[in-house]
Formats: C-alpha cells, structure tokens, sequence
C-alpha cells in the first residue's frame, strides 16, 4: 500500500445532539474510534482536512494512523455520514485494528481490459458494471487499496462474476464465503443496437430494402 494517511483528532467529551452541532459550527466532525478490545473514544476531526483525505479513495480501504494527542493507533474507517443535501460530513466510526485479527473491509473494484476485450474490439459491444465494491476479509497486514479486474478476455453476452475475480493473496471475498448463489456477475459486455444479432439484422433489412428498390 503506498499511500499513508495520518487522521489528527482531539478527544471531546460533551456528547450528544448539541454538543456535536456546536463541533460542527466550529468545522470539526464528531468521530468514534472503537474496538480491539478497548473502550471506546469519542473524537474530532478538523473538517476540511477531512475531505482532503477523503478525496483519496484510497482512504476508505486503508489502514489509517489515528493520532490522538501524541498517541498513534491503527484504523479503518468502519462508517461515514454525511449531510443528506449539503456537501459536510456528520459523523465518522473508526474502527481499530489489530495485526492477527482478520478485518472485513469494502474495497473498490477497478475494471482493466475492457477496451481491449474481443466482445468490444471485435463484437462491437459495451462493458457494463453490475458491481464496483466488494466486501473482503483479511488480515491488516494484506489489505488492498482496490481489486483489479481483467475484462480482457470477455467476449460478447459475456460475463464475469465474483469468482472470476483473481484476489490478492491472503483475502477472500465476504460473498463467496456464503456459498455458490452469491456468485453475482460483476461486469459484461453487451451488445448494442449495432453490434452482434443487431448488425446482422440491420444487414439484412438493408438488402431486403434494396431488393425491393431494384
């Protein structure tokens, strides 16, 4: 993982409705870090420091460094809030980590190939995406920013599914572990107006037509 995210915070101690509206008037956002065994602790963040970060989207499938008056834990962010028509965020739920635990963590899905895939370069079809996060176990120690894709191969009404996926060692998909019936298509390649059965069929209207002008 190249990136490393620092999150300073300051502990608070008035809780409550009011007293995380009065944090937000002065640009901080209620936060809590939990778990690991420890007691829970209510936190602020400065908020526009915040959305710096969170315009990584490395910072939502990573281990962050909490720091807490000169204090470091490890994190990850377990839940975010955020104003339902205003662009703030409400509150944050950090959770802690520790290195033999295994995490459950939502990473994106980043799709490769596509362009080059015989369903697209060859059948004239699209890539459609069914699903663009997963929900992943593993230890702290072998979690990815994000899941590679290969669309490459796909040919047209193809399509891949979760199993398909080639994980990085040490992580396991949530749904699969499930059973075989959560193996869901991630992405395919369809065919459009122009591409596969359409084309033939346009071909086909096209010389019907000329027939009859002749």
């Amino acid at each position: 993982m190249s990136n490393e995210f620092v999150v300073t915070a300051e502990p608070r101690s008035d809780q409550g409705k009011g007293a995380s509206r009065r944090l937000r008037r002065q640009g901080r956002v209620p936060a809590i870090l939990y778990g690991a065994g420890k007691d829970p602790v209510p936190l602020s963040v400065d908020h526009n420091e915040l959305l710096k970060q969170l315009e990584n989207e490395a910072f939502y499938s990573h281990i962050l460094t909490i720091e807490v008056g000169g204090r470091k834990e490890q994190a990850i962010l377990k839940d975010l809030q955020r104003h339902p028509a205003k662009p703030f965020i409400m509150h944050l739920d950090f959770m802690r980590v520790r290195a033999g635990e295994r995490i459950r963590v939502n990473v994106p899905l980043h799709f490769v190939g596509g362009d080059v895939a015989p369903g697209v370069k060859i059948g004239g079809g699209i890539v459609t995406h069914a699903v663009t996060e997963v929900e992943i176990v593993c230890l702290p120690k072998d979690l990815p920013e994000y899941i590679e894709v290969d669309l490459s191969k796909l040919e047209l009404g193809q399509s891949l599914h979760l199993s398909d996926i080639q994980l990085p060692e040490g992580v396991e998909l949530v749904q699969l572990l499930q059973g075989e019936e959560h193996d869901v298509a991630v992405a395919a390649i369809q065919a459009t107006r122009g591409s596969g059965d359409g084309a033939a069929a346009e071909e086909a209207d096209s010389g019907e037509t000329g027939g009859e002008e002749q």
